[in-house]
């Protein structure tokens, strides 16, 4: 009996985002954090589940210049990236281990094996905390900036999950568009033939 096997045989099936997202809306861990929080600066809404209820829409509102599975890669961000705030160290850098994305990576990492949507989820922040170090001194470690390039594949994605988080009551589109501003016309093979531009932030 011969023991080759195909290269379809070998692959793995491709991952189900939906389904991911069913088995993290079930477990306990998710249950628990989702009712953390009170309203503060960035967040009015309070709580991690009030936060998903103001940015689900967002997801809604660039639905149209989006495919099925980015849709649904989108929402497992949407419900993943703050659903451990309530267990993290407050304070610490976005790679400590005790980070709330950290955290989140590592939870989302038991339902997905996507590394591109688990080094979002670690990095959602890093466009901001950029920013911040703008607005409070001027410039910025660009080094930084760079890591990001490569730590992030699909940037369409990332940009649009950006927008999605970044548009809410509680926060200025000041950080979004610096960054778009910063992104623009830099060289780099993974900022090809980007989708969204500052013109797709939602301002209403």
């Amino acid at each position: 009996m011969s023991t080759h096997h195909s290269t379809e045989q070998l692959q793995h099936p491709p991952m189900n985002y939906a389904a991911a997202l069913e088995a993290v809306k079930a477990d306990a861990r998710y249950q628990r954090n989702l009712d953390w929080g009170k309203p503060r600066a960035g967040h009015p809404e309070g709580t991690v589940r009030a936060h998903i209820a103001e940015i689900e829409p967002n997801l809604d509102r660039l639905a149209p210049k989006l495919s099925p599975l980015e849709i649904d890669k989108l929402r497992l961000l949407i419900h993943t990236h703050d659903s451990f705030k309530a267990e993290a160290e407050a304070g610490v850098p976005i790679t400590h281990p005790a980070s709330h994305a950290s955290l989140a990576r590592s939870f989302l990492a038991e339902f997905c094996d996507d590394a591109d949507l688990l080094a979002m989820v670690q990095y959602h922040d890093e466009p901001f905390a950029l920013w911040r170090q703008v607005s409070s001194k001027g410039t910025y470690n660009q080094e930084r900036l760079q890591a990001l390039f490569e730590a992030i594949e699909d940037w369409n994605l990332f940009l649009a999950f950006n927008i999605i988080d970044g548009c809410t009551t509680g926060k200025g589109r000041q950080p979004l568009r610096w960054f778009f501003h910063e992104i623009a016309g830099v060289n780099h093979p993974r900022l090809c033939d980007l989708r969204w531009t500052d013109q797709d932030i939602i301002t209403d």
